[in-house]
């Protein structure tokens, strides 16, 4: 039976914005976006969309999955992914000379929690950002088969993981050329959240190959990332920079607790934020 125009107004009026968070790359900085993620959720914040690139990417497609994210530290802590050793396969890489990790143990831990391979499988709509060294450009996928692939891909930090070779084409960290990604999922969303677990940090210091490296990627981070950083209605950044690394995958509780005690006290601050996410038009 078809609807009158009034029943039809009522039921657009009824509808709720369409929400959308985007989860930037970081290493061992992005397991702040568990925390964030939980302390959102607690106040009634739960993402239509969600886009990330590298890290974020990584928690992103657990998360779209369905696993919340509660789960999601389970896993961490199940798998014990704070161990260097179960996320880094330091051989028998595909692409020879060019990486010291393949993707295995990664592949493994995505097969398993996120359970398949295809976009339109997942529960919430989830996009990847990947940097496809071939044409020089960041592409973002959200849809189709090879979900795994491109989450690994996006997690391919240069000369740490092997590239992905697709359709003759080799792509890298999504947040290599550009750190925050955020124009697609701007186009398909009314709001906007991003999480930056590499804002600018407030001292830098380097003392040893470890903090050059870390201070090499969070500078091409800064650089990179302004512009994407300003599309989202609100911004919050982790903390945690100004205390551990990207490689401190053993510190993983401590990021974490960053990550949710910096989203609580935001949310504590910013009540418009939940009042807009529950406003419907």
């Amino acid at each position: 039976m078809a609807l009158s125009v009034g029943t039809e107004k009522a039921i657009a009026q009824e509808q709720k914005s369409k929400v959308g968070v985007f989860l930037s790359g970081g290493g061992a900085l992005g397991f702040a976006h568990i925390g964030m993620l939980q302390a959102m959720e607690e106040e009634g914040i739960s993402p239509d969309y969600v886009a990330g690139a590298s890290m974020g990417a990584l928690i992103g497609a657990v998360y779209s999955a369905g696993k919340s994210p509660q789960e999601i530290r389970q896993i961490v802590l199940d798998e014990k992914l704070y161990r260097k050793s179960r996320l880094f396969s330091l051989s028998g890489a595909k692409v020879k000379g060019v990486s010291l990790s393949s993707h295995r143990k990664v592949r493994k831990i995505l097969e398993k929690y996120v359970g398949t391979d295809n976009f339109a499988e997942l529960q919430r709509h989830y996009m990847v950002s990947v940097s496809n060294l071939t044409y020089s450009r960041t592409e973002v996928k959200d849809s189709g088969d090879h979900l795994i692939d491109w989450v690994l891909a996006s997690m391919s930090i240069p000369a740490v993981f092997e590239p992905v070779i697709m359709d003759g084409n080799v792509y890298v960290d999504g947040g290599s050329l550009n750190h925050f990604p955020t124009k697609e999922i701007r186009e398909k969303v009314d709001i906007l959240i991003g999480v930056d677990v590499m804002p600018r940090k407030d001292t830098v210091e380097i003392s040893s190959v470890r903090e050059m490296f870390s201070s090499y990627i969070h500078s091409v981070a800064i650089t990179n990332g302004q512009e994407g950083r300003s599309r989202c209605d609100y911004l919050i950044e982790s903390p945690a920079i100004n205390y551990y690394r990207i490689m401190d995958f053993e510190k993983f509780e401590e990021i974490y607790n960053y990550g949710y005690e910096t989203m609580k006290k935001y949310l504590e601050d910013h009540p418009e934020l939940i009042e807009d996410v529950s406003r419907s038009f």
